[in-house]
């Protein structure tokens, strides 16, 4: 199904206007309830095909599975929700594998800067041996990762000051970044000022000067409405990012066979077609960020990624995921990061 940006923002937003959440069935019809919390808003893809997925589930379930939605960090900050997730508070939580890593340190493997070139070779690591490496991670600490990742995109650094078309530009630039080691080490790696920010304070923090700049796919500063209070736009796809749709080990456990069948076959699927979504929307998303004001760039990722490889970022995150980690990651990308 191919969807366009207008049509997804349209049908999410009826969704908004029933609920503060997405409820599929009425209370207390279901046999199991439960709670499946994410940081987007209800007019990204991701949600919008959560619902479908939900809409089946609860008809291939013959109404026993109900899940509900609290988008847009309806339950708290990620870190926050994350600690719901593991308590049995929360029952899904969609969470970049970046943030993730505050938990399962291998998590954010796929998050090393500058090392997808473009999306074949992204969803044949993600889907692959890189993806199998990072579930059993997850699985280790205790949570269930679906196998099929969602897409967040390939991330885009923004500033209400200046271009980034350089290294040397980030040098002293007070920049958001998420709560997660892997982010502050790259960016320190330049030479900035990161400062690890939940997502639900971004635009406050770029509103009131706190940091000048953030790093996001182009879908995030369109649905968050960034563009309010950001410039510039670089397009240095320094980092590619997704979702992981995780259940915790105790409500993933008491679910029986088929009804995780159903769950998994249809969150599986829905993460296919979210990221054919995320595809059409980014195809139109510069324009629409240049008709709000937004100035693009391009940059050299060469010289950006001489810069870590310089300042002897590749090497301490080789030390930290470890030999085999690396190599999986290293054959994933084709790349001899070091």
């Amino acid at each position: 199904m191919t969807l366009s940006r207008r049509s997804l923002i349209i049908g999410a937003s009826a969704g908004a206007l029933a609920a503060p959440f997405i409820r599929v069935r009425p209370a207390m019809a279901a046999e199991y309830t439960y709670k499946l919390a994410n940081n987007q808003p209800l007019s990204h893809p991701s949600n919008v095909r959560v619902a479908e997925a939900i809409a089946k589930i609860r008809e291939e379930s013959g109404g026993r599975m109900e899940i509900n939605v609290f988008p847009q960090s309806q339950l708290g900050g990620d870190t926050e929700v994350l600690g719901q997730l593991r308590s049995g508070g929360v029952e899904f939580f969609m969470l970049s594998p970046l943030i993730l890593s505050t938990f399962v340190p291998n998590a954010s493997l796929n998050g090393i800067g500058f090392a997808f070139k473009d999306y074949d070779a992204v969803w044949a690591a993600m889907d692959g041996e890189l993806g199998a490496y990072v579930r059993k991670e997850i699985e280790a600490k205790g949570l269930y990762a679906f196998d099929r990742i969602y897409d967040n995109g390939f991330r885009q650094i923004s500033s209400s000051t200046k271009p980034i078309a350089s290294p040397a530009d980030l040098e002293g630039f007070k920049i958001r970044v998420p709560v997660s080691p892997l982010w502050t080490s790259m960016f320190s790696a330049f030479g900035s000022a990161p400062a690890s920010i939940n997502f639900a304070e971004v635009y406050t923090a770029l509103q009131t000067g706190i940091v000048d700049g953030q790093e996001n796919p182009l879908a995030i500063l369109s649905n968050f409405k960034l563009f309010e209070v950001q410039k510039y736009v670089s397009m240095t796809n320094h980092m590619w990012d997704g979702f992981w749709m995780l259940s915790g080990r105790r409500a993933w456990g008491a679910l029986p066979d088929d009804l995780k069948e159903i769950v998994a076959r249809n969150f599986n699927a829905s993460a296919l077609d979210q990221r054919k979504d995320i595809m059409t929307l980014n195809a139109s998303l510069q324009g629409e960020l240049e008709g709000h004001g937004m100035v693009f760039n391009s940059v050299d990722p060469a010289a950006f990624q001489q810069k870590l490889l310089d300042a002897g970022f590749y090497k301490e995150w080789h030390g930290k995921f470890g030999d085999e980690a690396w190599s999986i990651l290293e054959k994933a990308t084709g790349l001899t990061l070091g």
